[in-house]
């Protein structure tokens, strides 16, 4: 009984090729990941995007990425026409994966008209990563987790 009840489950969750890459490459222009913002501000250049942290003020002192730009979710409304620019896509993320703030925030981003993606893992992985940050007593940087990221290859390699 319980292998039909799995094939009949596996059969239900079966996509075509076609719908699979359909849904990623969605997800794809709605994501990105700390990593690659990560190289983007790291490469000297202008990124192309503006990073918005939607957290609270205690989260931000708490520890931002440098160079972000602190807009929380419930400020979006009356704030967003007067700091940002329209024309300049944004990336934006709160705590982490088992936190929805980012895509509320983007949501409310993308219904005032801006072009917005969502960083997955948000800060928790920008810190577990070995990336740094400014907390309100000035810069720090912790070990990469072994968990999370390469600690001696410096890539992935995805």
């Amino acid at each position: 009984m319980k292998i039909r009840k799995f094939v009949a489950m596996t059969q239900q969750l079966t996509v075509t090729p076609a719908d699979a890459a359909a849904y990623f490459a969605a997800s794809l222009a709605f994501h990105t990941d700390v990593s690659d913002v990560a190289a983007a501000l790291a490469s000297g250049e202008d990124p192309g995007f503006s990073v918005i942290d939607s957290r609270s003020t205690q989260s931000w002192d708490q520890g931002h990425i440098p160079g972000a730009l602190h807009l929380p979710t419930s400020r979006i409304p009356r704030l967003a026409a007067e700091l940002l620019d329209p024309a300049r896509p944004l990336v934006v993320h709160c705590w982490g994966p088992a936190c929805n703030g980012a895509a509320r925030a983007a949501y409310a981003l993308a219904s005032l008209g801006y072009q917005v993606k969502e960083m997955l893992g948000g800060m928790e992985y920008w810190i577990r990563e070995g990336l740094p940050y400014l907390a309100a007593d000035g810069p720090d940087q912790r070990p990469a987790d072994p968990l999370t990221a390469p600690v001696a290859a410096g890539a992935c390699g995805c």
